[in-house]
């Protein structure tokens, strides 16, 4: 495997005649071991560790395949330079595309615009609108808000003031971490006292505790969206003294970010939302082969917490 970060006009020769199916590509290489295939990857942003992390495991799943060559492009935060991206892969003729969307809407046209041209798509992490993909790799976020609600209201033991720091609104995982928290608090007697925001960002998540903490003199617990998010909130309540009085709970659950968190007892929890980066490679080689995949693919959960950490977490009921 060969990583690099541009794309010329001359990718497009790797193309090989075909035939061409619905999101898909059917391809046999001239002998075993002897193909030749370019993924292109659009992240949506490296500003979150958690998805600094998903390059990572793309990158380590693909050391060990070197009949694929990954090409990665940064988004930046901005749909219109995503979907720019999408459309630079077609126009090259790249074999197949993984991406993770900022958000839904902007990223479904291109999607299915490569679909159309016999380019299958792995959208990982985020979904896109419609079914117009050739396979989604996620964890259930329903499922982990859920569990996240349920787990608070037996902490607090059914009594308690809670901030909720929203992830990306416009983005379908901060909707369903919000649905599902809900759902899994919604006969449990806690009171949303604030609830903002963050964009997945641990500065964003400061100023709105902040904001929450000049308002409410009593606060037991933030549930974030992600585990920068629990962070940013842990700061702002230690420089205003108050860190000591609440519990911090967010999802992500890297080893080297929300587990550490939870060992150092800033968290109360983390649950964990896997990247799905080797996943993806190994769907991709799949496709990729003319095999057969799962147009859904869900990924396991764990929650970690200070008497579980050490030992790897616990797998979440209905996983």
């Amino acid at each position: 495997m060969k990583a690099k970060t541009l794309l010329g006009p001359a990718l497009g020769l790797l193309l090989l005649a075909g035939t061409f199916t619905a999101c898909g590509r059917d391809r046999a290489p001239s002998k075993a071991g002897a193909a030749k295939w370019t993924i292109g990857v659009s992240q949506c942003n490296l500003g979150e560790p958690w998805r600094v992390q998903m390059n990572q495991d793309i990158r380590n799943a693909a050391r060990e395949h070197p009949e694929i060559e990954v090409v990665y492009k940064d988004a930046q935060n901005d749909s219109l330079r995503q979907t720019s991206q999408i459309e630079e892969y077609i126009s090259a003729g790249v074999d197949l595309i993984i991406v993770s969307p900022k958000e839904a809407a902007p990223l479904t046209a291109p999607v299915a615009a490569a679909c159309r041209k016999g380019i299958p798509v792995i959208v990982l992490d985020r979904r896109v609108l419609g079914d117009e993909y050739t396979c989604f790799i996620g964890a259930d976020n329903v499922r982990i808000g859920k569990a996240a609600g349920e787990w608070i209201v037996k902490r607090l033991g059914g009594r308690g003031r809670i901030v909720e720091l929203e992830g990306l609104m416009t983005s379908t995982p901060g909707q369903d971490r919000h649905t599902g928290f809900r759902e899994g608090i919604k006969d449990g007697g806690l009171e949303i006292v604030f609830e903002a925001d963050m964009k997945w960002l641990e500065p964003d998540a400061r100023r709105e505790m902040e904001s929450a903490l000049a308002r409410f003199p009593k606060i037991d617990l933030v549930y974030a969206h992600n585990d920068p998010g629990a962070h940013g909130a842990y700061l702002a309540a230690q420089a205003a003294g108050r860190e000591k009085d609440i519990l911090f709970v967010g999802i992500d659950g890297l080893p080297h970010e929300g587990q550490v968190y939870v060992k150092q007892g800033i968290l109360a929890a983390s649950f964990e939302y896997p990247t799905g980066g080797r996943e993806a490679v190994e769907t991709a080689l799949r496709i990729l082969k003319g095999e057969t995949v799962d147009k859904e693919i869900t990924l396991d959960s764990r929650v970690f917490t200070p008497d579980n950490v050490a030992a790897g977490g616990e797998v979440l009921k209905g996983n």
